[in-house]
């Protein structure tokens, strides 16, 4: 969560999140803490109606998960509830529950080479950093070893993990709440033919995380636009929300390492984009973060 962009807290009756340890916290508008009556009303509402209607899942229904469907929908309660509804009916549907116990990504090294997508880290507000490199996409090698409702599993997958895992841990660093990633999508050398093959999978992957993880991005960066992003950006545009493009900064080559250095630890940014970091094996594939701490050397007897 960003110290930028905070805004003073509203009079609230919502208690604050457990476990915070950072005395400079305060939460942003609409979160646990800092919710204006109307806000906790639409809270209480919701949280009440579901559990009335016997739609109410305890294991993920907390405060903050509502908090963020209310959000998405101004605080709109039928809007937020029925958004809420068709996410549990989709997590069936799409059989959510099996690939958070069951999928196996195997090809996850060979896909590695061809479309890299990968948390790696954290931005200096906490969150995890979440990198894709659409410009080194080959899409016939990528479709060889994979298939597209795979890799839609894998998206899900990764979300479920940043919920479960990835935002409690980084959280538990940080001393504060942390929602929300921040993702850098990198166009270098991307191809208008490349891009139009793989379009179908990035919309039903920018649908997933719009519509059923909602308020889960913080800061998100396009770098190495070439000229014909354009283009591009007028076919992605209108799958995506205001609230989400005014959260998107497109960055020019010239800028970039200044840019991404300003908002991440320069240890934390992989070399290729101007930081230091250089992970054994490959940042790609390290999935370094708080959530997954490197295993502690037992001491030499």
């Amino acid at each position: 969560m960003s110290t930028t962009d905070q805004v003073p807290q509203a009079a609230s009756a919502s208690a604050m999140p457990a476990g915070i340890t950072d005395p400079n916290y305060k939460p942003m508008s609409g979160r646990l803490g800092n919710l204006s009556v109307p806000q906790q009303h639409s809270l209480d509402r919701l949280r009440k109606e579901l559990q009335e209607e016997n739609k109410f899942v305890a294991e993920r229904h907390t405060d903050q998960m509502l908090l963020r469907f209310l959000r998405a929908r101004k605080f709109d309660v039928p809007l937020a509830k029925k958004m809420l509804l068709d996410y549990e009916q989709w997590r069936i549907d799409f059989g959510v529950d099996d690939i958070i116990h069951n999928f196996n990504y195997s090809e996850q090294k060979e896909v590695d080479k061809y479309y890299p997508q990968y948390y790696h880290k954290t931005d200096k507000d906490g969150r995890p950093l979440y990198i894709e490199r659409l410009g080194q996409l080959d899409i016939k090698a990528l479709y060889a070893c994979t298939t597209q409702d795979r890799q839609l599993k894998r998206l899900v997958s990764e979300y479920e993990k940043c919920l479960s895992e990835r935002f409690p841990q980084c959280s538990a660093a940080v001393g504060h709440p942390v929602e929300t990633s921040c993702t850098i999508l990198d166009l270098h050398n991307v191809s208008l033919s490349n891009f139009y093959r793989v379009k179908d999978y990035v919309m039903a992957a920018s649908s997933i995380g719009q519509d059923r993880y909602p308020e889960t991005m913080g800061k998100f960066f396009i770098i190495n636009a070439p000229w014909a992003f354009t283009a591009v950006w007028s076919v992605i545009k209108p799958w995506l929300d205001e609230v989400t493009v005014k959260k998107i900064d497109i960055v020019g080559s010239s800028y970039v390492k200044d840019k991404l250095l300003a908002q991440i630890p320069k240890e934390n940014l992989p070399k290729e984009f101007g930081g230091e970091c250089s992970c054994p094996g490959g940042c790609s594939l390290s999935d370094a973060g708080p959530w997954n701490k490197p295993a502690v050397a037992a001491p030499a007897k």
